[in-house]
């Protein structure tokens, strides 16, 4: 069934012989995304929020339907919750700027994990530095599995902000995020949870999970580059400083002062990327007419092939759990005796595209004891041809470079 939802990408069409298995770092556009965004541009393009000839508040309404549509498909109460940004990485530093830097002081403690991507790592950095703030990290063991006992010890009085991935981005370890939450709200904490790898893949409820804020990016998802996501809860919203200022975010200016715009316009300074919005809004809707549980289940399958597949060959590694059903579609490995960079470019000659690297998460390499490793991650529109032809060509790599099976 997943061959079926191929016809609708122009890509699959053009390189029918690629393998994609590069879809934690960015997936590819379904043709009526690429066809929502171009008729915009040709024919509803006028500068937002701005004018009140028919084409601006054609454009304006475009912009805030996608906001209310992302709204609806996280389940948040309502659309002014929503700040649209360019990515995941620049909504933690919205919230890193904006909330943490303003809010924390010296002597408080932000706790993340030892996992994180560096876009979740580096803005906190920044904010403990600039306001005496002190980083705690919550320690996985070596699946990346955080116990109970852990959050106990390290979510404290002290703790004031708590900032972690719903899904590892090496692991594809689930992180148990609802414990989190609930422990960080019972000593008055903030919870920031960055969902760039789990929007795409799986049914994401803000309400439900009671976070305070929650990112994620519009590219792993279907949609465009350069469109991101902040969710926050409108009270921390209304307490925050703008991000950035300029036109748009204003409400009134004067020579030496400003009184500036409710939110979300707040923290959307300058020209807004309506094409990206609009494209959103349609890799949105293409999302729920497949349905989670189709794409859940299609992942779930794919990975348990790939791992049984990658398990029964002795010179291959798999980082992280030896459960398949833990890594939600990213298997992180590594090939004996072989650097991962030489394993993805041989592998590149075999047409198959798989991630080679630290990525973005070097204190985690550090913690596993390794410089690099390759990833391969998995979606709804990959096949079990692919994985089949993955796995015949694992057992080539090391030939390529004169070692015996």
């Amino acid at each position: 069934m997943s061959s079926n939802f191929r016809k609708d990408f122009k890509f699959f069409n053009e390189y029918p012989d690629l393998i994609y298995f590069d879809n934690a770092a960015t997936t590819q556009k379904p043709d009526i995304v690429l066809e929502k965004m171009i008729k915009y541009y040709e024919s509803e393009n006028a500068n937002p929020l701005r004018g009140v000839y028919d084409l601006s508040v054609k454009a304006t309404a475009a912009y805030e339907n996608a906001r209310e549509r992302t709204a609806k498909f996280i389940g948040a109460e309502s659309a002014s919750e929503i700040i649209f940004t360019r990515n995941a990485t620049e909504s933690l530093n919205l919230i890193a700027r904006s909330y943490g830097e303003t809010f924390l002081k010296e002597g408080d403690e932000v706790v993340l994990t030892v996992m994180e991507h560096h876009s979740n790592l580096l803005p906190w950095q920044e904010a403990a530095g600039k306001t005496g703030a002190k980083l705690v990290f919550l320690t996985p063991d070596m699946t990346g599995f955080i116990s109970d006992e852990e959050i106990e010890k390290k979510i404290t009085e002290k703790t004031k902000i708590v900032s972690i991935a719903h899904i590892s981005n090496v692991l594809g370890r689930r992180n148990p995020i609802e414990k989190i939450i609930k422990a960080a709200h019972n000593v008055g904490a903030v919870a920031v949870i960055d969902g760039a790898q789990a929007v795409p893949h799986t049914r994401v409820n803000v309400r439900e999970l009671d976070a305070d804020f929650y990112v994620f990016s519009g590219h792993k998802m279907l949609a465009p580059m350069g469109i991101g996501v902040v969710y926050g809860k409108k009270k921390l919203l209304n307490k925050m400083p703008p991000f950035l200022t300029g036109g748009e975010m204003i409400e009134y200016v004067e020579l030496n002062s400003a009184t500036y715009a409710e939110v979300p316009h707040k923290f959307e300074a300058g020209t807004v990327n309506v094409g990206g919005a609009v494209g959103l809004n349609a890799a949105m809707d293409y999302l729920d007419n497949i349905g989670f549980d189709y794409i859940e289940e299609t992942e779930l399958r794919l990975t348990k092939m790939m791992f049984e597949g990658m398990k029964s060959l002795p010179y291959i590694n798999i980082v992280g759990s030896d459960r398949f059903e833990e890594h939600n579609g990213i298997i992180t490995f590594t090939i004996d005796d072989v650097h991962p960079h030489d394993s993805a470019s041989i592998l590149n000659e075999a047409k198959i595209c798989v991630r080679a690297g630290h990525h973005c998460a070097q204190p985690l390499m550090k913690f596993l004891g390794l410089n690099s490793t390759l990833r391969a991650s998995l979606y709804f529109y990959n096949t079990e041809e692919e994985v089949e032809r993955f796995l015949d060509s694992l057992t080539k790599v090391r030939g390529w470079l004169g070692y015996g099976a």
